[in-house]
């Protein structure tokens, strides 16, 4: 496969570290643009619905983009791929290359959801979550971006004191192709007693953090100016160089003020105070489980939607929650996350602002109206599935023009 990662056994007195090498080109990072080649106003979408309750999900969300495009004035075309344990059952593997060769050569990607119980106890590489990764180094998306905000009208779903979680509005920019899900070696082996080791390897080259951190602090300047780096720094040497170069890219953005935190303490302030943070950013370790815990603070992780984008090409989009195996295809998921990621896909994939736009506000105002998914729910509300909450979001998209939100 043309995107395959490697999972070897090495003897561990024979380990070779290895990063990846600096482009031979050179690129400045710094601004993400729209993937879509062209305003052709005709957009291919690769579809990827996946497992456990991704088919529900996306199925949604693609009626919710054919109407926006109607409305709008242009057209989308889509195709639907199998990818996770879908395309196990089907092919044998996780990521097909037809299914990548289709993402490729996309304008963007829509992910549902991979994963479930049935797969558990696959080896390493045939396993959903490893299929995800393939698909992420084949488009060469680097940086996910994950807004956590806890919307006015779900503050009483969060698990925080009113007080602590109103007015929350952040943002975690997640390395995404480096680290230790990437870094070699790995595998498993013997140490020097005999006993069986498993291994990973945190390593990442200076272009890793300087592209990342470029984009957070653009990130950042779009937003309120403030960027915390995350990292472990006073334990680990990866860490270490990850914060001089941030500090060194910080002399490119001084209207941005930058702030260093370890990661410990950052999960435990984003419990205590979130509001103190604007933009964070941090490696993909870190961002993996920074962003579920964020998640957690706007009420429920079915509320939040992800962009993963390169320096070209198409970007993937997908919403933050997993497959969610014991209600799948009971109609029980909340699709609002997808439909989000709809929304970012229409903004950073196909420079359709006003699209994008157009969902968001119907998300809003089908909440106003009082809909809410079980994950959601609270007395006084009425209770839907995953159908009917996506209905009353066409609902609101038809009834609405456009308005920022």
């Amino acid at each position: 496969m043309a995107a395959s990662i490697q999972f070897t056994a090495t003897p561990f007195k024979q380990l070779q570290f290895h990063s990846k090498q600096l482009p031979k080109h050179g690129t400045k990072w710094g601004t993400i643009r729209c993937s879509a080649a062209s305003p052709s106003k005709s957009y291919n979408i690769t579809l990827l619905p996946g497992d456990g309750i991704g088919p529900e999900v996306i199925s949604v969300a693609k009626n919710a983009l054919q109407l926006v495009a109607s409305l709008e004035g242009f057209k989308i075309a889509f195709e639907e791929m199998p990818m996770g344990g879908a395309a196990l059952d089907v092919v044998g593997v996780p990521l097909p290359d037809e299914t990548l060769n289709s993402a490729k050569k996309s304008d963007a990607t829509l992910l549902g959801a991979i994963g479930g119980y049935k797969w558990d106890n696959n080896e390493k590489h045939l396993k959903p979550e490893t299929g995800l990764l393939q698909l992420r180094e084949g488009l060469q998306v680097f940086a996910n971006l994950r807004p956590a905000t806890v919307l006015p009208q779900l503050v009483d779903a969060s698990t925080l004191k009113k007080e602590v979680a109103e007015g929350v509005d952040l943002m975690v920019v997640r390395e995404l192709t480096g680290g230790i899900y990437f870094g070699k070696p790995r595998g498993f082996g013997t140490n020097e007693n005999g006993q069986e080791i498993g291994f990973n390897t945190e390593v990442y080259a200076a272009y890793e953090i300087d592209r990342i951190a470029r984009i957070a602090f653009e990130t950042a300047r779009k937003r309120r100016g403030k960027l915390c780096s995350v990292d472990k720094a006073n334990v680990l040497e990866a860490s270490m160089l990850w914060r001089k170069r941030v500090t060194a890219i910080a002399s490119e953005y001084p209207d941005v003020e930058l702030s260093h935190m370890y990661v410990d303490n950052a999960a435990m302030q984003l419990v205590r105070n979130p509001k103190q943070f604007d933009t964070i950013v941090t490696n993909n370790i870190f961002g993996d489980i920074l962003s579920d815990e964020a998640s957690m603070i706007t009420g429920s992780i079915g509320m939040l939607p992800s962009a993963s984008l390169g320096e070209k090409g198409p970007g993937l989009f997908e919403p933050i929650h997993g497959s969610a195996p014991d209600i799948a295809g009971q109609d029980k998921a909340n699709p609002l996350a997808t439909m989000l990621s709809a929304a970012m896909l229409l903004k950073y994939g196909l420079c359709e602002e006003k699209a994008a736009q157009r969902i968001e506000a119907a998300v809003l105002d089908t909440l106003n109206r009082g809909f809410r998914t079980g994950d959601i729910h609270s007395a006084g509300q009425k209770l839907v599935g995953c159908k009917e909450m996506g209905e009353e979001v066409l609902k609101s998209i038809d009834s609405k023009t456009p308005a920022s939100v």
